[in-house]
C-alpha cells in the first residue's frame, strides 16, 4: 500500500511541475509576443495615444479659430465695401 502511495505522489509532483514549466512556458511566449509587438511599432513611427489627442486637441483649437477669423475679415470686407460706397 505504501508503494502505491508513493507512485501516486510521485505522480502529483511530476503534473504539478509539468503545469508550473507549462505556465512558465506562457508567460515566456506572452512576454516574447509584448516585445515583438513592441518592436514593431516601434519601426512603424505610430504616435501614442496621449500624443494624438494633444494633436487633436490643437487642430480643433486651430480650425475654430480660422473659423472666427473668417468671420472677422467677411466683417471687415463688408464694412470696407460699406465705406467705399458714395
Amino acid at each position: 500500500m505504501q508503494t502505491q502511495s508513493s507512485v501516486f505522489d510521485d505522480l502529483a509532483r511530476l503534473m504539478t511541475g509539468a503545469m508550473g514549466m507549462a505556465q512558465g512556458m506562457g508567460e515566456e511566449a506572452k512576454n516574447f509576443m509584448r516585445t515583438q509587438a513592441d518592436r514593431f511599432v516601434a519601426e512603424m513611427d505610430l504616435v501614442g495615444r496621449d500624443e494624438f489627442e494633444a494633436m487633436k486637441q490643437l487642430a480643433s483649437e486651430a480650425r475654430a479659430e480660422a473659423e472666427a477669423l473668417r468671420e472677422r475679415v467677411a466683417a471687415l470686407e463688408a464694412a470696407l465695401q460699406d465705406f467705399k460706397r458714395p
